[in-house]
């Protein structure tokens, strides 16, 4: 009786579920084309490749940054004359060694006074007789020179004004560019021959030749053998010191050792200055360093 029913209404069974289907079918299109339309789905996002990321940011890096130098600004501050005779003048002021005038002595310091402060001033700037330029010590500027001249005499009865430290000049601050240039890997292989090659291309720094060294500091003591020093050129005074060995020699000239400063009294010198002052006198005195 069922297959009589569907057959009077034309259909049968399988078109009414095929025809249902396509009708779900259908709506469900139709709203997504719809959604679509309207924007009422979110986009699906992509992550970019982490690769295509890096490149891209490479190629937009800027060419070149500016970087604005910071102002510095004070004064540089020199050493005052009492530190000044304490490092470097009280090595012969102190005890009157070499003729010099000792400190607080007025008589001994009477007709430098006289001679006015100008003059006290240049000798100690460029030596006179035993004395040599800056008391041996380069590294003084003329200020800190004239300062420990002014300290002293005035110490021995003088009233000299020491002159005033020099301002720095005010500099602006500079604007520089700076070219950032893109970063190389250098290859495995590669790296430590331009570490050598860098090091090949450095310009050595040339210091004072022992010869120098000596006239301008050791030959304070060493020239008369002041203080028990040896004498240049005595190689009876420098063989036991010679017997010794150079590494000590030069130890006890950096490091200082009974009455000597530690570097002849003029923390400048490098050790390597101060060992080639050593090889100089002690050559010159029979030795073969």
């Amino acid at each position: 009786m069922s297959n009589v029913d569907n057959q009077a209404n034309g259909y049968s069974l399988g078109q009414i579920l095929l025809a249902v289907f396509a009708g779900i079918v259908g709506i469900v299109a139709f709203v997504v084309i719809v959604a679509k339309i309207f924007g009422v789905t979110d986009p699906v996002e992509v992550d970019e490749p982490v690769a295509v990321v890096a490149k891209l940011e490479e190629n937009i890096k800027p060419v070149a940054v500016v970087e604005v130098a910071e102002e510095v600004s004070g004064e540089p501050v020199g050493k005052s004359g009492a530190e000044v005779v304490k490092a470097v003048c009280s090595m012969c002021h102190a005890a009157g060694l070499m003729n010099a005038p000792k400190i607080g002595d007025s008589a001994q310091w009477a007709p430098r006074i006289a001679q006015g402060y100008e003059t006290l001033v240049k000798h100690a700037i460029e030596g006179i007789r035993t004395m040599p330029a800056r008391g041996g010590n380069p590294a003084l500027t003329d200020e800190e020179v004239a300062s420990a001249v002014a300290e002293m005499a005035n110490a021995s009865g003088a009233k000299f004004t020491a002159p005033a430290p020099k301002a720095a000049p005010a500099k602006a601050a500079e604007v520089a560019p700076v070219v950032a240039e893109p970063a190389k890997t250098a290859e495995p292989g590669k790296a430590t021959d331009l570490v050598a090659a860098a090091a090949a291309s450095a310009p050595a720094v040339a210091g004072k030749s022992g010869e120098e060294v000596y006239k301008s500091v050791c030959l304070m003591c060493h020239a008369a053998g002041l203080m028990n020093a040896p004498k240049f050129g005595d190689k009876a005074q420098w063989a036991p010191r010679i017997s010794q060995g150079y590494d000590t020699l030069v130890s006890h000239a950096v490091k200082g050792i009974r009455t000597m400063p530690a570097k002849g009294g003029n923390p400048a010198l490098s050790d390597a200055e101060v060992a080639a002052a050593v090889k100089h006198m002690a050559n010159a005195a029979g030795a073969g360093f």
